[in-house]
């Protein structure tokens, strides 16, 4: 997870400087099977590395009833930016569960008090686990509040990290309240507002990731320093996205972009005081790094299957 964060914040940073390229993510609509497919590509260039790939992603709601598979697979293509020659095939699934961790690694490590030691979740499904890998990698948390309405699901979570932190289930509020705070909840109505969080709280909001999905009250929103990860893609899918349509909050209330701070072009948590929002909607960027991280892992461990993909 180290090297992963480390990878996502070099992307943040080339993204930010120009050194990336990421068209914008397309759609094919499966009306049929009430699904969808989407392709993500990006290239980015970094002082040590340079990388391409694309995330080829569906989400299909009836998987998990109808056929007994995930509502959302994927599949990355890594290739050779010199020659194009493609070097392998990930599994998109995993690899996207732990570059969202990652970015909400960059983002506490960024903009959470430096004593941060408390971490609370808000949805206790498989993105919350890699929430709170990463965000340990960048604070020394000790207390985890864990909150879903999901009894079992909260459990199966304390029963996983126990032995690493102590660990609880808790109300919304008290999840809330505690110095770095993620949710990751498929929510249209906010569940969170600015009386349940504390004074100095750093909130990843990583569960609105389409229109019309919100987790944060706009009282909230309003009265915290908001980062984003992409301009079209949290003004269209974010979390700011509700309230930005509605006219709560406008382009001056958004502080700016995460890769402004990781370059030095804007301040973090040193120039910012009181509740700080990362609206994170995930960015082909993010898949890139990861990859890259995955890759060169993968030939140096000899991890993997080696086989042709061209046929030459």
């Amino acid at each position: 997870m180290d090297e992963l964060i480390a990878g996502v914040e070099d992307a943040f940073r080339a993204y930010e400087l120009g050194n990336a390229q990421m068209p914008a993510k397309s759609y094919v609509d499966l009306r049929k099977y009430n699904g969808d497919f989407r392709s993500m590509p990006a290239y980015l260039e970094t002082e040590d590395w340079d990388a391409a790939a694309i995330k080829w992603v569906n989400v299909h709601p009836d998987n998990p009833e109808k056929f007994d598979l995930p509502t959302v697979m994927g599949t990355v293509i890594y290739s050779d930016p010199e020659t194009a020659y493609p070097l392998a095939l990930i599994d998109g699934t995993v690899l996207t569960k732990k570059r969202t961790g990652a970015a909400a690694g960059v983002a506490t490590d960024y903009l959470a008090v430096e004593d941060a030691s408390s971490m609370g979740i808000v949805g206790a499904g498989i993105q919350a686990y890699t929430q709170l890998e990463a965000v340990a990698t960048v604070r020394d948390i000790e207390e985890v509040v864990v909150s879903d309405v999901d009894d079992e699901a909260v459990q199966a979570f304390i029963d996983h990290f126990e032995d690493r932190f102590d660990v609880r289930g808790g109300s919304v509020s008290e999840a809330a309240s505690c110095d770095v705070l993620s949710t990751v909840t498929p929510v249209r109505e906010p569940i969170v507002s600015a009386a349940d969080v504390g004074e100095h709280t750093h909130i990843n909001a990583m569960g609105a990731d389409a229109e019309g999905k919100q987790e944060l009250a706009d009282d909230l929103m309003q009265d915290a320093t908001i980062v984003i990860d992409d301009y079209e893609q949290c003004t269209h899918s974010g979390e700011i996205n509700v309230p930005f349509h509605e006219g709560v909050i406008d382009d001056a209330d958004i502080y700016g972009e995460i890769g402004e701070i990781v370059a030095g072009n804007k301040p973090g948590r040193e120039g910012i005081d009181g509740v700080t929002v990362f609206d994170s909607t995930g960015l082909a960027i993010q898949d890139v790094a990861a990859a890259h991280v995955v890759y060169e892992h993968a030939t140096e461990e000899g991890i993997g299957t080696d086989f042709d993909l061209l046929g030459v």
